[in-house]
């Protein structure tokens, strides 16, 4: 295995099987490879654990990998054993003889990944263990979670900086979201405040179809939704444990593979959604928030939120969980106005001190204009993690830009409804004001004495639910925990009321929000899609046969690239995308039958030089020899080499004619030496 940071290339290809770096990922690799401290914010699916598992293998000795949850440590190293790599977990979901294996590679020198929950830190006796190990590397997975800022903190995340001391190993952290509070305390905290080697990609995943709807029957939206998409494996966010249940049974009396999955289960049961979700094509998982972070399956097509999530890093690293393979992903976020006030009397209700809760409320801000955004909303989400960019195309106010209208006369009217009745009463009682309906709160109270009583009747009650619900995603108003939800106007509405801005709103008509909903975005071609529908249903075989979840057989994006470019050879099938040297061997032939009907018979050893690019030497070699087997004149005593002495002259060729005699021998250089000689010489030069 190389140890030089000049082999990561040949290590991506062998062991991974991807051709090139992702975009940011080699520098960020070479870095940690030479030891260098690095803290790496990168998007949801842009390759982070590629990051430090690469330099893992370039490195002498042991790296530990301080990882969140259980289910994505196993995830991990089972992807890395598929893959030919010595790793291991130490978790408390081990069986006996899996913690045993571990140790037994851990005192051997084998094992190159030791993945450790935070938790694990607190023992004193896991520290001595890792000085005795020979580590050399801690990496820090979902860094945030040592932040109070992050959304996920985790206190034993804590402890990382004090191992990182007592070991005198460099330390590499990754976080898919981090913003500038967060970002300071994880120097802090994992680094004693000197800054590292910080690298911070871009936050674009441009795969990833970005779509709001206001909220108009949420059960039949996600309903709706789910049947334009189905057989493809999706994620509903719920608000809550109840609405979980009863969205997923809804799921399946429409005939979809779904189930439920929240905090309030015992914890045998969300192992088996877990292990569900991971293994079983087209399975539809509506879930809290609780299933998040152990997620690494690539192949998710879409996620929908039911309900309004809680901070525009929640919504990033939640859509994030789709599309992680690079392949066409969908969103859908529903939202209304009881979201609103829900999420800001959770932050008004929390026992976080002011500065927390107005930070808190600058976040729900940031998503609430996302969702009320006017123009591209790729481009005002990337705006929120301070980059740059155009109007995307693939969000649905792309697709469909909104119709505006100037909204400043409407939002001057609800204001001054709020106004004259003290800012005391929620939007349902203000409607009916606007609108001059004389119910008898409205009588009891004298309400409609107001001047405001009936100047709203322009508009219909659905559009002035969709006024109000625009002016708190502009926070012009709040809802106020205190006052029972009544809604308050901020400071940001004071110009509008005096006359000194204008606005513009959206036609959201409630009746229209399902017509937006985006088309799908297919996979692959119509002419490719039966091939492509084949090699699933293989991969799905040799999954249940491997008991591996199906994309640590190939992921999505590579059967797309199969079915699209059609690889003929074993040669061919090793220039796809995620196919490395062992995956070549274990199921290459298997995916070449049903690509071309049957699979070129091939000995062991020609079939491992097919990764390596080294393959079509081979073939020359054996061509060379195939002529000279009975000599030039084809009347000698038949001679041959091995197919091992073959394959080392095609992996490591010799440096001259008098190398390449010592290896042949006397006879077979005197026989093949000169041929050789030349084919040899022409692939150095080609």
């Amino acid at each position: 295995m190389p140890r030089d940071a000049g082999g990561a290339e040949a290590l991506l290809q062998e062991i991974f099987g991807f051709e090139t770096f992702r975009p940011g990922q080699g520098e960020i690799v070479e870095a940690v490879a030479a030891g260098e401290n690095v803290l790496a914010i990168m998007p949801t699916g842009g390759g982070k654990s590629l990051c430090f598992q690469l330099p893992a293998l370039i490195r002498e000795g042991v790296t530990v990998v301080i990882s969140p949850l259980i289910a994505l440590m196993r995830d991990q190293v089972r992807g890395l054993r598929e893959a030919g790599v010595a790793a291991g977990a130490l978790t408390s979901g081990n069986t006996p003889e899996e913690t045993d294996a571990v140790w037994d590679m851990l005192h051997s020198g084998a094992l190159k990944l030791l993945y450790l929950a935070p938790e694990r830190l607190a023992n004193a006796g896991t520290q001595r263990m890792l000085a005795q190990a020979g580590v050399s590397l801690i990496a820090v997975d979902e860094a945030h979670c040592v932040s109070q800022w992050g959304h996920d903190f985790r206190p034993d995340y804590l402890r990382i900086g004090e191992l990182r001391r007592a070991l005198g190993v460099p330390l590499a952290a990754f976080t898919a979201t981090a913003d500038e509070e967060t970002r300071e305390e994880m120097v802090t905290r994992l680094f004693d405040g000197v800054v590292p080697t910080t690298f911070l990609r871009g936050f674009d995943r441009p795969n990833i179809h970005l779509a709001f709807q206001p909220k108009d029957g949420p059960r039949a939206q996600i309903l709706s939704f789910a049947a334009a998409r189905r057989g493809q494996s999706g994620i509903v966010y719920c608000g809550t444990r109840a609405k979980t249940e009863g969205i997923a049974r809804a799921l399946r009396e429409e005939g979809h593979s779904a189930c439920h999955y929240h905090g309030g289960m015992e914890a045998d049961d969300r192992r088996h959604v877990e292990e569900r979700f991971a293994t079983e094509d087209g399975l539809i998982v509506v879930a809290t928030v609780a299933f998040g972070m152990g997620v690494d399956k690539p192949d998710i097509r879409w996620v929908a939120h039911a309900d309004l999530p809680k901070s525009i890093e929640s919504y990033y690293q939640e859509i994030g969980r789709a599309g992680r393979d690079g392949a066409p992903a969908e969103t859908l976020t529903l939202y209304g106005a009881e979201d609103i006030r829900l999420r800001r009397s959770q932050i008004d209700e929390g026992l976080a001190p002011p500065e927390r809760r107005a930070a808190d409320h600058g976040r729900l801000n940031a998503l609430l204009g996302l969702a009320e955004a006017q123009g591209c909303r790729r481009k005002a989400l990337l705006a929120y993690f301070g980059e740059a960019a155009g109007n995307c195309g693939n969000c649905d106010l792309c697709d469909a830009p909104p119709e505006l209208f100037d909204g400043t006369e409407a939002v001057r009217k609800a204001l001054s409804a709020a106004l004259r009745t003290d800012e005391s009463f929620g939007m349902g009682h203000l409607i009916d004001i606007l609108l001059g309906n004389e119910t008898d709160k409205v009588l009891s109270r004298g309400h409609d004495k107001l001047p405001t009583f009936g100047v709203g009747k322009d508009l219909k009650k659905g559009q002035w639910q969709a006024v109000f619900r625009q002016m708190m995603g502009h926070d012009l108003m709040r809802p106020d925990s205190e006052r029972h939800g009544a809604l308050v106007m901020t400071d940001r509405a004071l110009p509008i009321l005096r006359g000194e801005q204008e606005i513009a709103l959206r036609r959201d008509a409630m009746t229209n929000a399902t017509e937006r909903r985006p088309a799908v975005k297919a996979l692959v071609s119509e002419e490719h899609a039966p091939m492509f529908s084949a090699l699933k249903a293989l991969r799905t075989s040799l999954a249940k046969e491997a008991r591996l979840p199906p994309y640590m057989i190939f992921n999505d994006k590579t059967l797309i690239e199969m079915a699209e470019r059609r690889p003929a050879t074993l040669d061919d099938m090793a220039r796809i995308n995620g196919v490395g040297a062992k995956k070549l061997e274990g199921y290459g032939r298997a995916f070449l039958e049903v690509l071309n009907g049957s699979a070129e018979e091939m000995h062991p050893r020609r079939r491992k030089l097919a990764a390596s690019g080294t393959g079509a030497v081979y073939d020359a070699l054996l061509e060379a020899q195939a002529a000279l087997v009975r000599g030039a004149d084809g009347t000698e005593k038949p001679l041959s080499c091995t197919a091992a002495m073959l394959a080392k002259l095609a992996e490591r060729p010799p440096v001259d004619r008098e190398d390449l005699d010592r290896v042949l021998g006397d006879r077979r250089a005197e026989r093949f030496g000169a041929a050789f000689h030349e084919v040899l010489r022409e692939a150095a030069q080609g």
